[in-house]
């Protein structure tokens, strides 16, 4: 099985290196770095450090989605059966790709599969063991997330979806499917992916003995971040546009919506109420038919930053 790798930058500065030089020690046909015009000096530092790296630069910020994409696209030009996306805030070692190849070509059904992700700030705990949806709180929630690693952790077992941090993707699989949808920009575009998929026949599974490292929401400043906050409160109005039943948008607003103002003023004790806003602004704006784009990212994007 021929893999490529697609790494999508944004000013992610000596991340890329850690997690360029990783994926250098594995058997991949290439490695295609995608950068959404960066302007942190990071393209040129991979271009000096890594020169055997395929790189596609786009003249705007497209979003993690829409870059992905033109890397896969690359990918498939060059003849790869399987597709590893990983942020370049990942690092999943040689021996851990290994597994998750084994389990794509042991199970020809198998459309994503992905590591147990330890959190890189105490790898003794887990940051997602794949993904299920809840239609509640943001739409899904990420398997395990702050609990410590364990055996449990440690099972291969098939989930809703595979986080796109670290996603092995058969390329027939992503084909079918049309890829990432790139109107989300960033978040939600994974749990997309595998809806559709699921739909023409492909499942999604996690690889538990499998491991990688992430250094959570790098590239938006946080998790707690309003910027985070307003695109998971967009994403999640198209998201239901896409997929839900009317009893998924009445349990997203009872349990998200309606709890806003709880959460509002716990999170403002703690010096995070812009963020519930921001959460509360993107809901609000994915309603009115909004979409995000780089533009409303931007410091000055909102009364928020």
């Amino acid at each position: 099985m021929r893999i490529a790798a697609v790494v999508v930058n944004w000013n992610g500065g000596a991340a890329n290196v850690a997690c360029l030089a990783v994926l250098q020690g594995a058997a991949l046909a290439q490695i295609v770095f995608v950068d959404n015009a960066s302007s942190d000096g990071s393209l040129e530092l991979v271009r000096e450090s890594f020169p055997t790296v395929e790189i596609l630069r786009n003249d705007a910020n497209l979003g993690f989605g829409e870059a992905s994409n033109r890397g896969a696209a690359r990918a498939i030009e060059l003849g790869c059966d399987a597709l590893l996306f990983v942020n370049n805030d990942v690092l999943l070692r040689p021996n851990e790709l290994e597994k998750l190849v084994r389990e794509l070509e042991r199970d020809p059904k198998l459309g994503f599969v992905g590591p147990r992700v330890l959190d890189a700030r105490d790898p003794t705990r887990i940051w997602a063991a794949g993904g299920k949806l809840s239609w509640r709180q943001n739409l899904t929630t990420l398997i395990g997330q702050g609990e410590p690693d364990g055996q449990r952790f440690h099972a291969t077992r098939d989930v809703d979806y595979v986080v796109g941090c670290a996603l092995l993707a058969r390329r027939e699989a992503f084909e079918n499917a049309s890829g990432f949808d790139g109107r989300y920009f960033a978040y939600s575009e994974d749990v997309d992916l595998a809806l559709r998929a699921k739909r023409l026949g492909w499942g999604s599974r996690v690889v538990g003995e499998a491991c990688a490292l992430h250094l959570p929401s790098s590239s938006t400043g946080g998790g707690y971040n309003p910027r985070r906050k307003y695109m998971m409160g967009v994403n999640s109005i198209w998201f239901l546009r896409e997929h839900a039943k009317p009893r998924h948008w009445i349990s997203f607003f009872v349990f998200d919506v309606a709890s806003l103002p709880f959460v509002g003023l716990f999170e403002l004790s703690r010096g995070r109420g812009r963020s519930v806003l921001a959460k509360a602004l993107g809901i609000v704006h994915g309603l009115r038919g909004r979409r995000v784009d780089a533009r409303a990212l931007e410091s000055g994007g909102t009364f928020l930053w």
